[in-house]
Parts: structure tokens; C-alpha cells; sequence
């Protein structure tokens, strides 16, 4: 605002300054007021202009809509200060520090002044006192002299003296991490805007990345959101943005996840964001909870899918070896098109809909299990190939034990073998009866509805072979009476289909038991010290949260952790 003042109208400008910063100390939200007296032709005139600007569609339109509005607000006249308090909502800093416990980058882009913003660096733990700060600014005493010259000759000291002090904060921050010390980023909107230049964002990517806290004042909209794209685009990882007025709009837009709060700063934000929430702090529970759950059950789903299907599949590719590639189905068509849709179908979508491995008291209790997430470990391909392994050993140990079984076993009274038919009745049945009860071990929260979808496709299996046996063996071809004249008085029908199971189901038991006792995952520790009762034992709380997959650097936990360090360490020093 400062810069567009004519001279005329600077006649308070220190004054207010001052005022300013002792606003912005206090932690208050300072605005800055100018008017300027304009005819009606110029407003016409300048109308035509912005609504032009607004109605562009090139790439661009944003900086004509800059151009066109700093035709009209210059040579304005002062009139003063004004500030506001501006409180933090209930349960930010505890919200914030569960966050920085999960792993996840937390990074400030704020309008306010720099002042301002870092006492809310400190009031939301993400500054503490001692911790090292890394302030770009170009507004040195050798650049201030240089307003009055050449507007290119100022811009090209301003950029040189941001490119010196990101050159200045990288080397402190290679220091800073060999001593294991966390380091904060304080930039400014001016430099902002030299920064975030093709050539130099990704020495200053580079920097803020490295940094643990990243605190951005003085920030437009437009600087919000080229931010957000910068991390988005030359990182890779997933960027959420939450935020509550108009200003925020651009960056909840550009971030994969837009988090709107609706509140009094209005309607806009909650329009164009993803998700709207009424308080910041339920976005704890929205990211450690239902964060956890969804990709918990995304992953299992998915793993689950590979795992039935090739299962299945499989055991038909086998029969097509034995049977020299002949062409022969071992299985009755509408076997093939109905294991989908209603045998092996509804318990996946339960899982993917309820399952939940830990509740969600303890997921807010232990925030480093949604580290899983960003780690991927639960949908890592090694974890793939295991649980495709584990289809193609399934449906071997079908096949085989079928085959092995009933190939030259009497089956009938009259020491007739069995056919075609009622091969593929039984190796269907082992199929249906190993991938849903390999599901129920995969399950770490049953429901009715689970147990109903599991042990009702089960069940729905011998009703439709019933069903469709009794109908005309013109539609029902090698099913007619299969179950009921042939398979359901055989002992070894219903022998062959236990022991098929148990031969199934073993290997995947024993890796989960020796695993679960050897070399838990986070999410299994939280699970043995539930059924042991020791959720609230403090001591046994404090080991699992040591073994979380990333150091906490931020939030008032890291603060106690830096402080009490310090502490053993004057001790020790004395």
C-alpha cells in the first residue's frame, strides 16, 4: 500500500508504520487505509478495462486483471491504520501438533504481516524459542536506497539479494542438520515474488523443503496458489489446502485437496474447496481418522481384488494344462459369470465401507499411524506381488489337491469316477470357500453386515447350485443335480473341501502370526497393547509412539522434546 501513496499523501506514512508494527507485535491484524478522488470518466474507462480483463480466458488473465486495477489504485492519499485481534480457534495448536506427530508438512501462507505471523508461528508451536530462523527479505538498507532509481535496477538488486539469502539459509540448514537441529523458513511476499521465479524456485523449493517450518506473510492470492503448485509439480507428493476467506480460493483450487472453513469470513472458501469443515481442528480427525480408514481400505480392497480374481482364475488356467489346452471350461458358464457379482463381491465392498484395524479414539491417540500412509506401506509393491503370491499358491493348492483327490478315487457306489461336472462343483466350492474365509482373516472389525455378506455368499453359493441343478439340463447343462445327487452324500465332497482350506489358509496364518510377533507394523503394535489392555499405560504408550516412522521437528511436542534435551544437556554439561 505504501508503494502506491503519492507523494502528496505520505505526510503520516511513518507514523503509521510505527503504529503498524506495534499492531502486528501485539499479534493483531493490521489494515492499512488510502483513498484517491477520481472523475467519472476515469472509473468508466477503467470499469471497461476490468471487466474486459475479468472476462479473458488466456493464460494471462491474471496479470491483466493486476495491470488494469494498478492503473487506478496509485497516487492514493493515507489515512491511516487500523487493527483487529484475530484469535486462534479452539484446539489449533493441539490440532497442529497431532499433525506434525502423522508426518505430514506444514506450511503457513498468510496476508498477514511478518510480525503478525510469526507470533502465530509461536502461538501454534510451529516456532519455538531457540530454534533457528531463516528470514528472506530484500528490504535491506542498500536496497531501500534504491526505490527512488530505475524500477528494473531495483528489481534486480531485490532479486540478487533474495538469491544471496537462499544461498545463506541453505548453508545454515546443511549445518543445522548435522547437529540434528530444526530450522525455520520466514519469507516475505516481495521476496516471494523473486523467488518463485523460473530460475530461482528451486533453489528456494530446495530450501523451504528442507526447513520445518515454513512461514509465508505478506502473500497474495496468486502467490498462495503458484506455492501450491510448485510443491505440487516438482515434488510429487499430495498437497492439501486449507483455508477460510475469498483470498484462499486460488490455493484450494490449485491443491489436490481443498479444505474450506466455513465461518465469518464468508461462503467463498467452502464453495471451492473439496471438503468444508465449520473449525480447523476437526481437520484431525478428518486426516488421522478417516485419513487412516479410507486408505486402509482402499489398499486392502484393491490387494483383496488381485488377490480372489487370480485365485480364481488360475485354477482354471491349471485345468487348461492338464487338459492339454483343449479348450474344455472346468467350470459351467454361469459359474464363470456370477463369481463377481454375488459369491466373492459383497464382503470386498464391506471391507472397503467398515473395515477399520484400529478405532478411532487411538488413531487420534497415536497420530504417527497415519504415517503409514505417506510412507505407503500398506500398498507398496511388495506388498502387491505378496498378496498375488498368495492368489497363484491358493489356487495351486485347489487345483492340485482336486485333481489329486478325485482323479482315479472312486467316488459313486459303483466305483465310477467322477466326471467333468463334478470337478468343477468341487474345485468352485474350495474357490468360494478359501477367498471369503481369506477375507474374514483379513478383517479387523466385523460387523453383522460383514459376517453376512462373508458367510451369506457362502451359503448363496449351495442355494443357486441347488437351484440351478434342478432346473432343465437343456439351460443348466452340466449342473443338473450335481449337488444333489452327487456331491452332497459324497464324504469326500465335503473332506476334500475342509482340508482344501485349511491347506489354503495355513500359509497366509502362519506368515500373519510370525509376522504380527517378529516384525509388527505401527498399526499392529496399537493392536497388541489394545488387546492386552495397555492402551492407557503410559510407558508402553510412550514405546509405541518411539517407533514412529519419522521425527516429530514441530508442534509443542517437538517443543517439550527440544526443551527437556537442552535440559539433560546443561545437566550433563555441569
Amino acid at each position: 500500500m505504501f508503494e502506491r501513496l503519492a507523494k502528496s499523501g505520505q505526510e503520516f506514512a511513518e507514523q503509521t508504520k510505527e503504529h503498524i508494527a506495534e499492531y502486528a507485535d501485539a499479534g493483531l491484524r493490521t489494515l492499512v487505509i488510502a483513498y484517491r478522488e477520481i472523475d467519472e470518466q476515469e472509473y468508466v474507462e477503467f470499469n471497461e478495462q476490468f471487466t474486459e480483463a475479468k472476462n479473458l480466458v488466456s493464460a494471462d488473465r491474471e496479470e491483466m486483471i493486476e495491470e488494469v486495477a494498478g492503473k487506478i489504485e496509485r497516487d492514493l492519499i493515507l489515512l491511516g491504520a487500523t487493527a483487529v485481534e484475530d484469535k486462534l480457534q479452539n484446539g489449533v495448536p493441539e490440532c497442529i501438533d497431532k499433525l506434525a506427530q502423522a508426518g505430514i508438512k506444514i506450511w503457513v501462507l498468510t496476508g498477514d504481516k511478518m510480525e503478525t505471523a510469526i507470533n502465530i508461528g509461536f502461538a501454534c508451536s510451529l516456532l519455538r524459542q531457540g530454534m533457528k530462523q531463516i528470514v528472506i527479505n530484500p528490504e535491506t538498507p542498500e536496497n531501500k536506497a534504491l526505490k527512488s532509481d530505475e524500477k528494473s535496477a531495483a528489481a534486480a538488486a531485490f532479486k540478487a539479494s533474495v538469491l544471496q539469502q537462499i544461498a545463506e539459509g541453505k548453508r545454515l540448514l546443511s549445518s543445522s542438520t548435522k547437529n540434528s537441529e530444526a530450522v525455520a523458513l520466514i519469507v516475505d511476499g516481495k521476496s516471494l515474488t523473486y523467488a518463485l521465479e523460473d530460475d530461482v524456485k528451486d533453489n528456494f523449493l530446495e530450501l523451504a523443503i528442507g526447513c520445518a517450518s515454513f512461514i509465508c506473510c505478506r502473500s497474495s492470492p496468486k502467490q498462495k496458489a503458484l506455492v501450491t503448485r510448485l510443491v505440487k509439480s516438482k515434488t510429487g507428493r499430495t498437497t492439501l489446502a486449507i483455508g477460510d476467506g475469498a483470498n484462499d480460493v486460488g490455493m484450494l483450487q490449485e491443491a489436490d485437496i481443498g479444505v474450506g472453513i466455513s465461518g465469518v469470513e464468508g461462503m467463498q472458501a467452502v464453495m471451492s474447496s473439496d471438503i468444508a469443515i465449520a473449525q480447523f481442528r476437526f481437520l484431525e480427525r478428518l486426516l488421522l481418522v478417516h485419513g487412516h480408514w479410507c486408505y486402509r481400505r482402499i489398499s486392502s480392497m484393491i490387494c483383496y481384488f488381485f488377490y480372489k480374481n487370480i485365485a480364481f482364475g488360475f485354477t482354471i488356467f491349471f485345468y487348461e494344462i492338464y487338459a492339454s489346452f483343449s479348450g474344455q471350461a472346468v467350470y459351467n458358464d454361469w459359474f464363470l459369470s456370477l463369481y463377481n457379482v454375488f459369491f466373492t463381491s459383497l464382503p470386498v465392498i464391506a471391507l472397503g465401507v467398515f473395515d477399520q484395524d484400529v478405532s478411532s479414539r487411538l488413531c487420534l491417540k497415536f497420530p504417527p499411524l497415519y504415517q503409514e500412509g505417506i510412507q505407503n506401506v500398506l500398498f507398496s509393491w511388495l506388498r502387491i506381488l505378496a498378496w498375488l503370491f498368495n492368489g497363484v499358491l491358493s489356487a495351486t493348492i485347489i487345483f492340485f489337491f482336486c485333481i489329486r483327490a478325485m482323479q482315479h478315487q472312486a467316488f459313486r457306489k459303483g466305483g465310477e469316477v467322477v466326471g467333468l461336472e463334478i470337478l468343477g462343483a468341487t474345485m468352485y466350492t474350495c474357490v468360494v470357500w478359501v477367498v471369503n474365509c481369506q477375507m474374514a482373516l483379513s478383517i479387523s472389525y466385523f460387523t453383522y453386515i460383514q459376517h453376512l455378506f462373508i458367510w451369506g455368499g457362502i451359503v448363496f453359493w449351495y442355494i443357486f447350485l441347488i437351484a440351478y441343478g434342478a432346473i432343465d439340463p437343456d439351460i443348466s447343462t452340466s449342473a443338473y443335480q450335481v449337488f444333489i445327487e452327487a456331491c452332497a452324500g459324497s464324504g469326500l465332497y465335503w473332506l476334500l473341501t475342509l482340508l482344501v482350506l485349511i491347506a489354503s489358509l495355513l500359509p497366509y496364518f502362519a506368515y500373519s502370526a510370525i509376522q504380527m510377533r517378529l516384525f509388527p507394523l505401527y498399526h499392529q503394535m496399537i493392536q497388541w497393547i489394545r488387546s492386552d489392555g495397555q492402551t492407557d499405560d503410559p510407558e508402553y504408550c510412550h514405546i509405541v509412539r518411539q517407533r514412529s516412522l519419522s521425527h516429530t521437528t514441530v508442534g509443542y511436542t517437538a517443543r517439550f522434546e527440544a526443551k527437556s534435551k537442552s535440559s539433560k544437556e546443561r545437566a550433563r554439561d555441569h
